[in-house]
C-alpha cells in the first residue's frame, strides 16, 4: 500500500527533475568536463589536463580580478541594502493603506519594465564629460572643469549596478516586513522603546530572511555580470565575468570553463556562508 503513493509522488516530481537535469545539471557537468580539456590555436583537445587550473591559480591577474569582483559585490550590496531597506520600511510602516502600498511599489518597478542594457546605457549621456551632470554642475558654478571620474570608472560601474539591482533587494525585504505583526511594534513602543530601538531589536531581526534573500540575489547577479563592467568602465576595469567573456571571444573555451567553475564554486560558497546566518526556508 505504501508503494503506490511513493510511485505517484515520483511520477509527479519526475518532469521537474528531468527539466532540472537537462537545463541545469547537464550544462554545468559539461562545463566542468570542458574545463579539463586543453586548447591550441586551431583546435580544442579533449584530453584530461590540469593546465587551465594551474594557469588560473598561478596568475596574479586572477586574484586581482576576483578581488575586484568582490569589491563590486560588497559595495553594491551595502548601497542596495541601505536603499532597499529604507524604501521597504517606508512602504511597509509609513504607508497606511494597502492600495497606496501596492501603487507605490509598482511605481518602483517601472524602470524595470525596460531592458537592463537600455537602463545601463542611459547613464552614459548623463555622466559623460559633456553630459547632463557635468553641464549642470558647471552652470551652477560647483565645479570649474568637467569631472572625468563620473563615467568610465568604478563609480559609474557601481552606480549602474545599484540602479539595475536595487529592486532585487527591495522586493524580499518588503515582503518580509509586510509579514511582521504590527502589535509587536506597538508592544515595543508601549514598553518605552524608541524608534531606533524598535528598528534594531524588532524590525531588523524579523527582516533577516528577506535581507538574506535580497543579498543572495544582488551578490550573485553582480558577480556574474560582465556587460555592465565593460560598458560603464570603458573596458578599463574587469571582473570574473569579463575574464570569461574575453576567453570566449578568443575561442579559449577550456580556460573560460575553468574560470566559470571557480566562479560557480565561489558563489556557492558565499551563498552557503550566508545561509548559515538565517533559515530562509521559512520564507519560501
Amino acid at each position: 500500500m505504501q508503494s503506490r503513493p511513493n510511485l505517484a509522488g515520483w511520477l509527479m516530481v519526475s518532469p521537474l527533475a528531468l527539466v532540472l537535469a537537462v537545463f541545469l545539471v547537464a550544462p554545468i557537468v559539461l562545463i566542468a568536463v570542458v574545463s579539463f580539456w586543453t586548447a591550441t590555436e586551431f583546435s580544442i583537445v579533449p584530453a584530461f589536463s590540469w593546465e587551465n587550473y594551474d594557469f588560473l591559480f598561478g596568475s596574479s591577474v586572477t586574484y586581482r580580478v576576483f578581488l575586484n569582483t568582490f569589491k563590486y559585490a560588497a559595495i553594491v550590496w551595502a548601497l542596495t541594502f541601505l536603499i532597499g531597506f529604507t524604501v521597504a520600511y517606508y512602504l511597509a510602516f509609513h504607508i497606511r493603506t494597502q492600495t497606496w502600498q501596492i501603487a507605490l511599489f509598482l511605481l518602483c518597478t517601472i524602470p524595470f519594465w525596460t531592458s537592463n542594457i537600455i537602463r545601463m546605457i542611459s547613464w552614459i549621456p548623463f555622466l559623460g564629460r559633456n553630459g547632463i551632470a557635468n553641464s549642470a554642475l558647471l552652470s551652477w558654478g560647483v565645479i570649474d572643469a568637467p569631472l572625468e571620474w563620473l563615467l568610465f570608472s568604478d563609480f559609474a560601474v557601481i552606480l549602474a549596478f545599484v540602479h539595475l539591482y536595487t529592486l532585487f533587494m527591495v522586493v524580499p525585504i518588503f515582503n518580509t516586513m509586510m509579514r511582521i505583526d504590527k502589535p509587536l511594534i506597538e508592544a515595543a513602543r508601549d514598553a518605552g522603546a524608541s524608534g531606533p530601538q524598535i528598528l534594531w531589536n524588532v524590525i531588523l531581526p524579523l527582516t533577516k530572511p528577506g535581507i538574506m534573500i535580497g543579498t543572495i540575489f544582488v551578490v550573485t547577479l553582480v558577480m556574474g555580470d560582465f556587460i555592465t563592467v565593460r560598458f560603464m568602465s570603458g573596458s578599463q576595469s574587469a571582473n570574473v565575468g569579463r575574464l570569461i567573456s574575453n576567453d570566449i571571444a578568443l575561442l579559449q573555451y577550456p580556460s573560460a570553463s575553468a574560470t566559470a567553475i571557480v566562479l560557480l564554486a565561489t558563489v556557492l560558497l558565499t551563498i552557503g556562508i550566508l545561509l548559515r546566518f538565517v533559515d530562509i526556508r521559512k520564507e519560501l
